[in-house]
């Protein structure tokens, strides 16, 4: 007898009365995403993981061994979903993220490990695979699509192609192929891009979607000709008007400082768009988030905030999630053969579960968690992936110019947005100071550097950043930068960026702040120096202590290390860093910082 036809024996007989169930919830208001329905009086079967039977009395389903918990009228609501995120944007591992999330509510997470791809390879994607296969929710892995991000336009620490795509889509727990985010080479019919979208799609499998751009002309209809069935991207409301039009699932993100939900909602609170179109998700969460705020029950307490109807977002964040990735007979749902994935509820207008089964079992009660998570080792090579050629010096920040002294120079100024992914591209006049252009505090200007780390071959670049706000002699440092995870450092003063950039390569990677010369804020994260292997509420206070640093320094930006971490990512437009130069992202080309 096969697993599969013993579970469906077991569910059978159960249902019938004929074996008993392991666990009955009695007394629920089962929210059935899947009608739109709230029904009272509910009770719910499981064994062996799964949901036996759902209706108004499992009595016939309680034997002597039959554990029985008394829902006493609480909603019974399908276990979250996040239908897409990075786990390396909280700063810690699958299985702290999994320790952070699953005591609010979530059962199940889609992550896309690029960051890991992007310095460890297929190697770092296995690692990731092999660690989620062991968590008690469910943790999904796409295959991170474009490493490097965008060829030609930056030195990776590792690259993926069509035959590593191939192959990952044979392992168990590969839901996909992650975020298509090169759209440009999509449009231009790059081969390997269009390779591993061809390699997916025949293995039957979801390809994820990033379109960063505003133009929905012809390049938008060539890159959803190509295949990809979902984004995030989309920041504006006729964005997810015209990519439900074209048959893609419009994702909806409210992490630590993307916050796209309120728009996009008005595509069904006021055009009335079909709500099965859309999804809810995190992309980036910050583990101070997660600790203070929470993960997907955070994001459900803001949708209905921005008017959607309970019942209309717990769908975006269960059944539609599933449907997408072709789970509804796993999961999505409560229903007979789904995994027991369920939450008790008291109150769906201010979301907070009460109590949490997943995959059968009672996980967490009470924000407590009541399992033992697995202890998972990692490889020595995991640890060591920041390599400076040398001992960088205040002068390797200089951003020099030809420009006689005195003389004013035009600059391509990164110009960052508030809560957004996006740039500005913006043009300032400066002055040149004996051969050198400096950060100018008064005007907000700041210095931002990329620092190679992958090879050790001592390239700094140097340009210049607008909308942090900074106004003290300081610096702060990351060695989370998507996507290729060179060290960022943004400052005033190329001392304390010397600094910034030393300490966090003797740290093995993190993020820091140096002022007035001190170190006043770091959290170390000495895997692939994307995360700690510290639990989510240590990296937390740490983190914290980082961004009480940028406050100290002057900046008021909501979560500015995020923003701080996309500043190297060319993908999306207008302007960013890399370690070839500074990238017009718009029209994909290189361009001098200075006009001198």
């Amino acid at each position: 007898m096969t697993s599969s036809t013993k579970l469906t024996r077991a569910l059978v007989d159960v249902a019938m009365g004929r074996a008993p169930a392991d666990l009955v919830i009695r007394g629920g208001k089962w929210v059935s995403v899947q009608s739109g329905e709230i029904i009272p009086r509910t009770d719910i079967a499981i064994v062996d993981g799964h949901i036996a039977y759902v209706g108004s009395d499992a009595s016939h389903a309680i034997g002597n061994t039959t554990k029985v918990v008394e829902a006493k009228g609480s909603y019974l609501v399908p276990g979250l979903l996040d239908a897409h995120m990075h786990v390396e944007s909280g700063m810690v591992t699958v299985t702290e993220f999994v320790r952070a999330v699953a005591v609010r509510g979530t059962t199940g997470m889609f992550i896309d490990p690029h960051e890991m791809a992007n310095v460890f390879g297929l190697k770092g994607v296995k690692l990731m695979v092999d660690e989620a296969q062991k968590q008690p929710i469910h943790v999904w892995v796409q295959m991170p699509s474009c490493v490097p991000s965008s060829p030609g336009f930056e030195t990776p620490g590792a690259s993926i192609g069509p035959e590593d795509v191939a192959q990952a889509m044979k392992w168990k727990g590969i839901i996909g192929l992650g975020e298509m985010m090169n759209f440009p080479a999509v449009v231009k019919g790059d081969k390997n891009l269009l390779d591993e979208m061809s390699v997916t799609h025949a293995a039957g499998k979801t390809i994820g979607g990033h379109y960063a751009s505003p133009d929905l002309g012809l390049p938008f209809h060539g890159y959803i000709a190509g295949g990809a069935e979902d984004d995030h991207e989309g920041t504006r409301f006729e964005d997810a008007v015209a990519r439900v039009r074209q048959g893609m699932k419009v994702m909806l993100r409210y992490g630590s400082a993307w916050h796209d939900v309120a728009i996009g909602a008005k595509a069904i609170t006021e055009k009335k768009l079909d709500s099965r179109r859309f999804i809810l998700c995190t992309d980036d969460s910050h583990a101070a988030t997660l600790v203070k705020d929470g993960h997907m029950d955070r994001v459900l307490r803001h949708a209905i905030s921005e008017g959607l109807n309970p019942m209309t977002a717990i769908q975006m964040m269960t059944i539609n999630a599933a449907e997408h990735f072709g789970l509804t007979k796993e999961m999505g749902m409560i229903a007979p053969g789904r995994w027991a994935d369920v939450l008790l509820v008291d109150d769906l207008m201010n979301f907070k579960a009460g109590m949490v089964i997943a995959k059968g079992q009672v996980i967490a009660e009470n924000g407590k968690l009541q399992v033992t998570l697995p202890v998972v080792k990692h490889p020595k090579w995991a640890k060591k992936s920041v390599h400076l050629k040398r001992t960088l010096k205040a002068e390797d920040f200089a951003l020099r110019t030809r420009a006689g002294n005195g003389s004013e120079v035009d600059a391509h100024v990164i110009g960052v947005i508030e809560n957004q992914a996006p740039t500005h591209h913006l043009k300032v006049k400066v002055t040149a100071e004996n051969g050198e252009v400096h950060a100018d505090i008064k005007r907000g200007l700041a210095k931002i550097a990329l620092v190679e780390r992958h090879r050790g071959t001592g390239g700094v670049m140097v340009g210049l950043v607008s909308g942090f706000g900074l106004n003290k002699k300081c610096a702060i440092g990351s060695t989370v930068a998507h996507d290729s995870h060179h060290m960022i450092v943004v400052g005033t003063d190329e001392e304390c960026m010397a600094l910034a950039a030393n300490e966090l390569a003797k740290a093995g990677g993190g993020q820091i702040v140096v002022k007035d010369g001190k170190v006043i804020g770091q959290v170390e994260l000495q895997i692939a120096g994307l995360m700690s292997t510290e639990h989510a509420d240590v990296v937390a206070k740490k983190a914290a202590a980082v961004l009480n640093g940028f406050v100290e320094c002057g900046c008021k930006l909501n979560n500015p290390n995020m923003q701080l971490s996309l500043l190297g990512l060319v993908v999306i437009p207008e302007l960013r860093i890399s370690d070839k130069g500074l990238v017009d992202v718009t029209n994909f080309d290189f361009i001098s910082v200075l006009d001198d």
